[in-house]
């Protein structure tokens, strides 16, 4: 009867307990507030000596205290996890609640914080729940209690997982209501900008095209000088900048916007295939050739041809594409009928046509031809400012495609905006879809990037291509030997001269693949590639201090790529 009566009370006080508690976080949304005031009524009311909720830390990849009773200040502060370490990281990893009735026989147990330390004359059990929703794990919530008489740790542990439960929806709620009111502000300051810059003349904009920066805004100006003509454009740029979006902007804003639009990737195809698919073929042609078609040229007659990656072609294929633009007329494959087209071209192109035509691997002519109207394309790391729009288009797409409701933190906005971007728009797309295929939850924050734990793709082929540069040209016995007999006063007048009127030392260590070129700029930048743009290791290439380095980086306006 006695023991039915104490069941009957502790009940009654659980319920108490959990009442109060949700009271309390249903008062605010202030969980660092809220969630201390809900641990100081679970330890009187339940008799636990420390109560604690571990939380993971923003911007870094461990777990620390959020709200504790019992602990200090000082002991709030050494609480310190890995996800994974010790009982705390287990419970966040698994998601699966742990008893230890007494921490002395437990070795996994971690004691970062110095409180919950095992005691000689008190048998001491330490109880972990998660903090867990239909989700993900939000954090964890341990309290440690003494175990005398009878005590029932299943108790402890029931009415533990229940406060864990209105721990985790409050905290749910409160990260739901601080993006929203973050995405809000977000979106207000943009349609303040917006509303600020529609009256000012001169502003352009192209339909499918992003582009708010200064340098983009100067692509537009020159798109919409050049689309009403009919002159040949040369779109120039690195990969992924956008040149097929700017050739489709032209075509739409030019007098055939009515007409086809067609397009080739000149890399693509072979020689032959490529001869085939501009100018068509005849009937019994070559083997396979069952019936006559028409090619690119006819198939855009009275449109646009765009040609992308025109600097790819052969030789051979130079010389028949440089007659179809001087007189407007091809044959077909196999065929000896003349046929005039009206089309307006449209070429694209990532390497130097310049440096080609002097090493004699393109045709000046052609060059000629082709680069009538030259309009270059800045890469995405000249353009950061277009880089917040970029995402929110990419995640409104991503969301209608796949019925979520994605959103992006301002903290995840500064890491793409921070990033070097080698792939330019294009690695953007496919890191925002990577990104948020693999993302927990309806929330992109910043960890959820590959690069914030060293796993980014990019990052990995950059540094291996010029990891495999230098080792081949270390390995190879014709590799150039590196002094070592240098006076140390030559080595040192080239270090002290450097300062705010002085230049880098003009030979720097040869370890790296090549020889370093001529020019201050050049000599730097080609420093910082060699290094995997380190610049402790490119100082050391240089002969020269991480500072002096630092100094001439920034005398010469040289961007540091992140990755």
């Amino acid at each position: 009867m006695q023991s039915r009566t104490a069941h009957g009370e502790r009940s009654h006080v659980e319920l108490i307990t959990v009442y109060e508690i949700c009271r309390i976080l249903g008062a605010s949304l202030d969980i660092t507030r809220t969630f201390r005031a809900a641990l100081n009524v679970l330890a009187v009311h339940m008799g636990l000596e420390r109560v604690m909720i571990v939380m993971p830390v923003a911007d870094e990849n461990r777990l620390g205290v959020h709200s504790a009773t019992g602990l200090t200040r000082q002991q709030e502060q050494r609480g310190s996890w890995k996800h994974s370490e010790g009982i705390i990281g287990h419970v966040f990893a698994t998601g699966m609640p742990v008893v230890v009735p007494d921490v002395t026989q437990a070795p996994e147990f971690i004691d970062r914080t110095g409180a919950f330390r095992a005691d000689d004359e008190r048998m001491l059990a330490f109880l972990v729940v998660p903090l867990k929703t239909d989700k993900a794990v939000v954090g964890v919530l341990a309290a440690q209690r003494e175990v005398r008489g009878g005590a029932r740790l299943t108790d402890d542990q029931r009415i533990l997982t229940m406060v864990a439960t209105l721990l985790a929806q409050s905290a749910t709620l409160h990260d739901a209501v601080s993006d929203e009111h973050r995405r809000l502000q977000l979106e207000t300051t943009r349609l303040q900008k917006a509303l600020q810059r529609e009256p000012k003349p001169g502003r352009h904009s192209l339909d499918n095209v992003i582009g708010e920066s200064k340098p983009m805004q100067r692509v537009f100006v020159e798109v919409h000088q050049a689309a009403p003509a009919r002159s040949t454009v040369l779109l120039r740029g690195e990969s992924g900048t956008g040149k097929e979006a700017i050739a489709r902007a032209i075509h739409f804003q030019s007098p055939r916007k009515d007409a086809p639009f067609i397009k080739v990737n000149c890399a693509a195809l072979t020689e032959s295939l490529l001869e085939s698919e501009l100018f068509g073929h005849e009937k019994g042609a070559f083997t396979g050739a069952a019936g006559e078609r028409k090619g690119r040229f006819e198939l855009a007659h009275g449109g646009t041809l765009f040609l992308d990656e025109i600097g790819d072609i052969s030789p051979a294929f130079q010389a028949k594409l440089l007659r179809v633009l001087q007189e407007r007329e091809f044959e077909r494959v196999g065929g000896s009928k003349p046929v005039k087209v009206d089309v307006r071209l449209i070429c694209a192109t990532n390497r130097d046509l310049e440096k080609m035509v002097q090493r004699g691997e393109y045709r000046a002519d052609l060059y000629y031809r082709i680069n009538v109207v030259s309009i270059f394309l800045p890469p995405l790391r000249e353009r950061r400012d277009d880089i917040p729009p970029l995402v929110a288009h990419f995640i409104d797409r991503y969301n209608k495609e796949n019925r979520r409701q994605l959103k992006v933190t301002p903290e995840a906005m500064k890491v793409l905006a921070s990033c070097y971007w080698p792939g330019n728009v294009r690695e953007l797309e496919n890191c925002i879809e990577r990104t948020a295929t693999m993302v927990q939850g309806d929330t992109i924050r910043d960890l959820a990037f590959p690069c914030k734990s060293n796993r980014c793709l990019t990052q990995t082929l950059h540094f291996l291509d010029k990891a495999d540069a230098v080792a081949a040209v270390a390995s190879s016995p014709m590799a150039m030997p590196v002094s070592r007999k240098a006076p140390a006063d030559a080595v040192e007048g080239e270090v002290t001269r450097i300062g705010p009127t002085a230049a880098l030392p003009a030979s720097p260590s040869r370890d790296a693949a090549g020889a370093p070129p001529d020019g201050e700029r050049e000599r730097l930048i080609w420093a910082m590639e060699q290094c995997g743009w380190v610049q402790a290791k490119a100082a050391r290439l240089l002969r020269v201090t991480p500072r002096q380095l630092g100094y001439a980086l920034q005398k010469n306006n040289i961007e540091v790529r992140k990755f």
